[in-house]
C-alpha cells in the first residue's frame, strides 16, 4: 500500500467520529487530499444527513468508504477486508481509518473520561494517544480539543508533500533551486517523445532530403542533444546534471504526416533527468520547424510528454495512456 494510513482505536461512544471530522478540516486546510475509512459494527446508512459518510463528506473528504460484516459502501454486498478497502483508494495524500481495532496500522489511541472507559488496547501500541485522563507515557499525547497539533503531529508521522506544495518555491513564495545536496545518488533515467505535424509537401522534402537547409532530421537530432546538455541554461531552476548518454531518435510516420521524436536521457545522480528529456524533444521539434519554416508555415508540434522515468525517492512512473 502506498498511500499512509492512520486508524483511530476507541470504544464507542468516546467520539472518533467528531475528531475525525475536525481533523479532515485541518488537514484539508494544510493542503492534503483525504480518504476516510469507517469500520461500522452495524448496519449503515449512507450519506443521509447527520450520518457518519455525510458528516465526512460535509467536513471535506475526498473519498468517503464504509465497511461492515455483511457490507460495503461504495456498495458491495459483502464485508471486505482491510487491505482489500485500502488498496481501492485511489489520488489522496493520507487515509484515515476509524474502527479496524486490530488491523496492522499506525494508530491513535482514544479515551474520554465522560465514557468511563480506558483505550482498547494496551497502548503500547499505539503511535499517540488522545485523552483527557491523566496517563504516564512517553508517547505524544493530546487533549481531544488539539485538532491543530493532533494534525501537525500526523502530518511529522506521515512526511507527506501536501499535493499544492511546490518544491521550487519557499515559504514566502520565493522561487528558489531545491537543494539535493543530502539526497543519495542513484541510477536514474528518463524517456520523452513529441511530434512534428506537417503538411505532404514538406514530407515528401524532408523524406526526399529536398530542403534547402539540408538533411531535417540530422540537424534535429544534434540540436536534441545539444538542448539536452544545455537543460540548466534553459529552464531556471533546474540542476546542472551531468549525464552517462543521450539517445535521440527521428522517424517519418507517414500515416499522421509527422516527424516523431523520443528522447532517452540516463545519469548517476542526486536528481532526476525529466526536463533534459523533454528539452531534448522540444530542441528537436523546434529545430524541424525552423529548417521547414520557408516551406510551410503553419506546421504544429504537439504531444510532448513524459513517457517514464526511473529512479529517485518518488519512484517510476509510466505513461499508461497512448498519444
Amino acid at each position: 500500500m502506498n498511500i499512509p494510513a492512520i486508524a483511530f482505536a476507541a470504544y464507542s461512544g468516546t467520539g472518533k467520529t467528531t475528531l475525525i471530522e475536525k481533523l479532515v478540516k485541518a488537514l484539508k486546510a494544510k493542503g492534503l487530499r483525504l480518504a476516510v475509512l469507517k469500520h461500522d459494527g452495524h448496519r449503515f446508512e449512507i450519506d443521509h444527513a447527520g450520518k457518519d459518510s455525510w458528516r465526512f463528506a460535509q467536513a471535506g473528504a475526498d473519498i468517503v468508504m464504509l465497511g461492515s460484516a455483511e457490507r460495503t459502501a461504495y456498495v458491495e454486498q459483502r464485508g471486505l477486508p482491510l487491505e482489500r478497502l485500502l488498496g481501492m483508494v485511489r489520488d489522496v495524500d493520507l487515509i484515515l481509518v476509524e474502527g479496524y481495532k486490530n488491523g496492522p496500522l499506525p494508530q491513535i489511541g482514544m479515551a474520554r473520561r465522560e465514557t468511563g472507559k480506558g483505550f482498547p488496547a494496551d497502548i503500547d501500541r499505539f503511535i499517540a494517544l488522545v485523552t483527557d485522563l491523566e496517563v504516564e507515557t512517553d508517547l505524544p499525547c493530546f487533549r481531544p480539543d488539539e485538532i491543530e497539533g493532533i494534525a501537525n503531529f500526523i502530518m511529522g508521522r506521515i512526511m507527506v508533500k501536501p499535493a499544492n506544495d511546490f518544491t521550487h518555491f519557499d515559504d514566502t513564495g520565493r522561487a528558489r533551486m531545491v537543494d539535493v545536496g543530502e539526497k543519495p545518488a542513484s541510477r536514474r533515467t528518463a524517456a520523452a517523445a513529441g511530434r512534428v505535424l506537417i503538411g505532404r509537401e514538406t514530407f515528401g522534402l524532408i523524406r526526399s532530403g529536398g530542403m534547402k537547409k539540408g538533411d531535417v532530421l540530422a540537424a534535429a537530432q544534434i540540436a536534441g542533444v545539444m538542448g539536452a546538455k544545455r537543460t540548466p541554461d534553459l529552464i531556471p531552476l533546474c540542476h546542472p546534471v551531468l549525464m552517462d548518454g543521450v539517445d535521440l531518435s527521428l522517424w517519418l510516420d507517414e500515416e499522421r504526416c509527422s516527424v516523431e521524436i523520443q528522447a532517452v536521457v540516463s545519469c548517476d545522480g542526486r536528481t532526476g533527468v525529466e526536463m533534459e528529456a523533454l528539452t531534448a524533444v522540444s530542441t528537436a521539434a523546434l529545430t524541424v520547424y525552423d529548417m521547414c519554416k520557408a516551406v510551410q508555415r503553419d506546421i504544429v508540434i504537439s504531444d510532448i510528454r513524459l513517457l517514464r522515468k526511473t529512479g529517485g525517492v518518488h519512484g517510476d512512473f509510466q505513461r499508461e495512456e497512448s498519444v
